[in-house]
């Protein structure tokens, strides 16, 4: 459309002026204006009001909206004459070629504000670079967040706390990284809850058992020497939330040997240590950890479990392995420092080049290394000081530095705002590994960068990244801000009132073990759809899931034992099953005491099909003012109806209302029910785009197949927003076009979505300037 019409243009047979008047707006007369012109404002927006012509076709602001509606049919609204394809694709071509002017051929990839690390970039960071645990959401201001992100440069702004606090950290994390007074410990071998197996039934995971069956697990370890060694264990009793006079005890053996031996009741403590000497013989040992039951639980009182939270052996205790931390050996490369001073000179250039590399995530410039490297001298020379010394020194300039700090996306070529520039490759490995793994890029990312062989090599090193353990951040975050997953743990709930019982019962039911197992559901399902190469809409349309034991029961799914997440076939729970049916959705969108259909409604708008509702006007009564002088209590669905009825309300309930009333059979915990105040549930409704569904299951058919582009399109924005770290603009539609087409050519492959992001312009390159 753009290339026909300055094709016209040129040759000097139609002006800007009369293509509008001749092929545009007598669509707009047929479709927009008997709302929106002619004198009729609906919603305060007019499109045939304006003075000047040109200004009026050249003002974006205008036609964005237009632009937006039209593109997910939301406008003309159902039941009105609606343009055919044809005539929707001209009108949107027009505001993309001649409005926005937009070239498919050249996608503008907009430009990203510097921005500081967010906390979880820096902790991870951290982590990866001098294995150090520093909790940073206890240390730092929290982040502030844009378009549902903290990756949002524009938001990720410094004050003098975050100064004051970076400078802080920096100091400490060198000294833990380097203590004072250095000297070697003990190995310690570690095993955590997923290492623990049933003893009767070693391929399947357990570390718990109840003191009602009793249970036996346990965990194995390759002893490296003959020696003495020291086991400790980490366990709590969980499951009652007051005083149960179930009791039981357990034993814990090495071999054939009885080392402990402890009485299990009803127990606050988070968290109870055994530790035991042991001779150990060199090779693979076991330990197992035996459950018996004692005095039953009394009527009325909750069931107990014991939970083994991790096994750790350290040794051998008479030191002849004994070596410098973790952290001592990712900083202090090649062990001691040497004697002579030009070897420790020599040395300290060789620790903060490689230093220096990963916190800066590109090459030290010489200048830089010497005035480090003197710095460790320095104090390596000062009275009562070691090599180390010097080193923790250099190490805390390190991490003060606003090169570590910021994310400064600058060229080393000249500045030219009208010219678009590709990254340079090290900060397209930053973009990549703070995209993927939340963190600064590895050795490898940097070699190609420094090689210029990165670009050459994304696709391999994407799955590569994909594969990694650190992937799971992405997962973590990603989805932990898109679907407001990490919120469903924290998000206040009255289960008291809402299950009518007391609050023993409530937390029983709904404790936190629950809300941890709706988080794990959904992050684990997304990351089944992204690795295992599933179609995205599945996200939607699953008839699967991921599930404990714990959260199956509270769901009412069957046949689900134990406490790990797995693969579970729903095809008898066809309510269960894809986002919508998953506890983290249904409980965030949920209001304290009741369901919510507007905060339902409005997070698929908003979530799923990139649509949002604008915010209610000022002055809108509360949902139970509808009820209010009411001879009887009115349904979740009466009471919309009644509210709807003004008509400052009617216009956006009837874009969020049929999608949350679609999802009343739950509960405002996520519970499935069939009645509400004794009356059966209705959940049909309507689409805005004129889609009906009677139920869930067929709600979910249609998000995923007739409004599948809408969710493409969605996906792909918040997945892009997330990646480059700004929000969307009107210029970024030819690249969320591509990233639909790319979906839609792929299967609907979400691993290929990420591939597709990754090599998209926005994410290569950005504006000069």
């Amino acid at each position: 459309m753009r290339f026909l019409f300055l094709f016209l243009l040129i040759c000097g047979s139609v002006t800007a002026d009369e293509f509008f008047r001749d092929e545009i707006e007598p669509l707009l007369q047929d479709y927009c204006y008997d709302c929106h012109g002619d004198g009729a404002q609906k919603g305060g927006f007019v499109m045939d009001e304006y003075e000047d012509l040109a200004k009026h076709l050249g003002d974006v602001k205008h036609w964005e909206p237009v632009w937006r509606n039209l593109r997910s049919q939301i406008m003309p609204p159902s039941g009105e004459d609606q343009p055919d394809l044809k005539e929707r694709k001209k009108l949107m071509k027009w505001i993309e070629g001649m409005v926005f002017k937009l070239d498919p051929e050249r996608p503008d990839p907009g430009r990203v504000t510097i921005r500081r690390l967010n906390r979880m970039e820096y902790h991870h960071a951290v982590k990866d670079l001098l294995g150090v645990d520093f909790k940073t959401w206890e240390n730092f201001p929290a982040d502030d967040t844009g378009y549902g992100f903290d990756t949002i440069g524009d938001v990720l702004t410094i004050s003098p706390l975050h100064m004051e606090k970076y400078l802080e950290a920096a100091e400490l994390i060198a000294r833990k990284a380097l203590p004072v007074g250095l000297k070697k410990e003990m190995p310690v071998l570690k095993r955590w809850p997923g290492n623990f197996r049933m003893v009767d039934r070693p391929k399947k995971q357990r570390n718990w058992a109840s003191l009602e069956a009793g249970g036996k697990v346990f965990v194995e370890f390759q002893v490296p020497v003959d020696g003495d060694y020291e086991v400790e264990l980490d366990y709590t009793v969980d499951g009652a939330t007051g005083y149960t006079e179930e009791t039981g005890h357990f034993e814990f053996w090495v071999g054939d040997r009885l080392l402990g031996k402890r009485n299990l009741g009803w127990d606050q403590r988070s968290k109870q240590l055994l530790k035991r000497s042991v001779k150990l013989k060199k090779g693979k040992r076991k330990i197992e950890l035996r459950v018996f039951p004692g005095k039953k639980v009394g009527q009325g009182q909750e069931k107990q479990k014991v939970v083994f939270r991790g096994v750790r052996l350290r040794g051998p205790k008479d030191g002849r392995l004994n070596q410098y931390s973790s952290s001592y050996r990712k900083v202090m490369i090649d062990g001691e420092p040497p004697k002579g001073k030009k070897e420790r000179k020599v040395y300290a250039g060789k620790i903060l080049k490689k230093l220096a590399r990963r916190i800066y995530r590109r090459e030290v410039d010489r200048r830089t290394l010497e005035k480090l490297v003197q710095m460790v001298m320095e104090v390596d020379s000062a009275k009562g000081k070691k090599f180390e010394d010097g080193i923790r020194q250099a190490l805390t300039a390190l991490l003060a530095s606003p090169r570590f700090l910021f994310r400064a996306e600058i060229q080393p070529r000249p500045n030219d705002r009208g010219k678009v520039v590709d990254l340079d490759e090290f900060v397209l490995a930053s973009r990549l590994s703070f995209f993927l793994w939340n963190s600064v890029p590895d050795d490898e990312l940097l070699d190609l960068a420094k090689g210029g062989r990165l670009r050459k090599n994304l696709r391999k090193q994407v799955d590569r990244m994909l594969s990694d353990w650190r992937s799971r951040r992405f997962v973590d975050q990603f989805v932990g801000q898109w679907l407001q997953a990490r919120d469903v743990t924290t998000v206040p709930v009255d289960a008291r009132r809402i299950l009518k019982v007391d609050g023993r019962g409530a937390n029983q039911k709904f404790g936190g073990d629950v809300r941890w197992a709706m988080k794990g559901e959904t992050e684990a399902m997304f990351e089944y759809v992204l690795k295992e190469n599933r179609p995205a809409e599945e996200l939607i349309s699953a008839k699967y899931s991921f599930l404990n034991e714990r959260l199956a029961k509270f769901y009412g799914v069957k046949g689900v034992v134990g406490e790990e997440m797995r693969y579970v076939d729903l095809k008898d729970y066809p309510e269960r099953g894809g986002i919508l049916g998953q506890g983290t959705f249904l409980v965030v969108t949920s209001n304290p005491t009741r369901t919510s259909p507007v905060k339902r409604g409005l997070f698929v708008l908003d979530h799923l099909l990139g649509t949002p509702a604008p915010p209610a006007p000022p002055g809108i009564p509360e949902l139970e003012e509808a009820a209010h002088g009411k001879k009887k209590k009115l349904t979740m669905r009466e009471m919309m109806e009644v509210h709807r009825k003004k008509a400052i309300c009617a216009s956006c309930h009837q874009r969020m209302d049929p999608i949350g009333l679609g999802l009343e059979n739950f509960n405002a915990l996520g519970m499935y029910r069939e009645k509400e105040r004794g009356k059966p549930i209705d959940t049909a409704g309507r689409l805005v785009t004129g889609e009906r569904f009677r139920n869930l299951p067929e709600l979910k058919k249609v998000l995923a197949s007739s409004r599948r582009t809408d969710f493409y399109r969605c996906l792909s924005e918040k997945l892009l927003t997330y990646a480059i770290g700004r929000g969307m603009e009107y210029y970024d539609a030819t690249t969320i076009d591509l990233l639909v087409k790319s979906l839609e050519s792929r299967g609907g492959s979400l691993k290929e979505l990420v591939h597709a992001v990754v090599e998209s312009a926005p994410f290569q390159q950005r504006r000069g300037g």
